[in-house]
């Protein structure tokens, strides 16, 4: 009857669902790349401000005679500063979606670098000599990098998902390239003949820039050319749709703008930077300001690459943090050697005892961390922890 006829084809329904298992939750529809709303303007407004306030700083007599920045002013330019850093990374973010990766990582890591290079230099060049404060700026974008950001996104990434993947063959050729370097630059000094107070001699400085250069190069062929399956791994959330010429080439040009407008701060952040670390008896006043320095222009990074690692995109999360690191000592170090040179102002590189022990540490943990190319909480929690004592560190070293 049919009754029964519709009673079996429910119970025929009921286990043919029950065989094929709950269903699956479909993927959230793709969302276009950058800010939108009241966040994408601000992200044009920022940089605009930041360029007008520079200029007022600069021909305002009453502003530019002064031997010290006032605290306002100061505090100002550096909110300024790293809001323009954030632009930077939101317009990198368009551009990046355009090339794809590996160059969009490319292009917020040269970008960043940018940065690094035109904060250090004018705080290197403001007032007196700062001979270790490039040293102690590039060894504390390694620190945070490989420890701080890295344990996050390992740890949040984690939480999140439980396991994430990443591809060993490239992070293996970051840290190979990076650790290289690292002893070349912040090590060896320490050990030359010539090098008792941790530098090295014109022609050995020069030279290092040189394979510094060299080796950075190397790495960019093999990432964005000949091996670039190693370093892009598919996340777990579809990408959002490409943007179109138009708002690629205004997000380009906005780009620069935000650069522009760090470049210009630049100088009265330093200045500012020297005159509020002043006030506080630091053991080490270098190697405070080449953490906050680091910190706060690592900000744009930091907060692009755990956004990845929640979205289970560790591996991006990686190429930015130890991107960041790799570029800092291979192109910031080469930028500083030729203003030292220039000026005539010397440049400290070796690292003390107790940084090249951090340091040491930090490269092996990272070593073991993705030699399994699989990461949980526990790496994170290590990582983390390390990075608290590099804190720690630089108030009672």
């Amino acid at each position: 009857c049919a009754f029964w006829r519709s009673a079996r084809r429910a119970i025929m329904l009921s286990h043919s669902e029950v065989e094929a298992g709950p269903e699956q939750p479909q993927p959230e529809p793709a969302r276009p790349r950058g800010r939108t709303g009241w966040a994408a303007g601000l992200t044009y407004a920022l940089p605009a401000v930041a360029l007008l306030f520079a200029g007022v700083i600069d021909y305002v007599p009453a502003l530019n005679g002064l031997d010290h920045t006032p605290p306002l002013v100061g505090l100002l330019a550096t909110a300024l500063l790293l809001g323009s850093a954030f632009s930077t990374m939101a317009h990198s973010d368009v551009v990046a979606a355009r090339v794809g990766q590996p160059f969009g990582t490319l292009v917020l890591t040269l970008s960043v670098t940018v940065i690094e290079v035109s904060v250090i230099a004018s705080i290197m060049l403001n007032g007196q000599n700062n001979p270790t404060l490039a040293r102690e700026s590039v060894f504390s974008v390694i620190m945070i990098s490989t420890t701080g950001i890295v344990g996050l996104c390992l740890l949040l990434g984690s939480l999140r998902h439980h396991e994430q993947r990443v591809l060993k063959q490239g992070l293996t050729g970051y840290l190979s390239v990076i650790i290289a370097l690292s002893v070349l630059l912040l090590v060896l000094p320490s050990e030359t003949k010539a090098g008792e107070d941790g530098a090295f001699t014109p022609f050995q400085l020069g030279f290092m820039a040189f394979v510094a250069v060299g080796l950075y190069l190397a790495f960019l062929y093999m990432q964005t050319v000949r091996h670039r399956e190693h370093y892009v791994l598919g996340s777990g959330e579809e990408e959002g749709p490409v943007p179109g010429g138009a708002r690629v080439a205004l997000a380009f040009l906005m780009l620069l703008a935000s650069l522009g407008a760090v470049v210009a701060l630049s100088h009265t952040v330093a200045d500012g930077f020297e005159t509020f670390l002043a006030q506080f008896p630091l053991a080490d006043p270098d190697a405070v300001t080449g953490a906050l320095v680091a910190l706060l222009l690592l900000s744009p990074e930091g907060i692009s690459a755990v956004r990845a690692a929640q979205r289970n995109d560790l591996q991006h999360s990686l190429n930015v943090a130890l991107g960041s690191a790799l570029a800092t000592i291979a192109l910031t170090i080469p930028v500083m050697a030729a203003i030292s040179v220039l000026i005539g102002r010397p440049m400290i590189l070796g690292l003390d005892s107790e940084d090249r022990t951090m340091l040491l540490l930090a490269l092996i943990l990272s070593i073991l961390s993705f030699g399994t190319g699989r990461t949980n909480v526990l790496n994170g929690i290590v990582h983390l922890i390390v990075f608290a004592v590099y804190v720690m560190l630089l108030f009672v070293p």
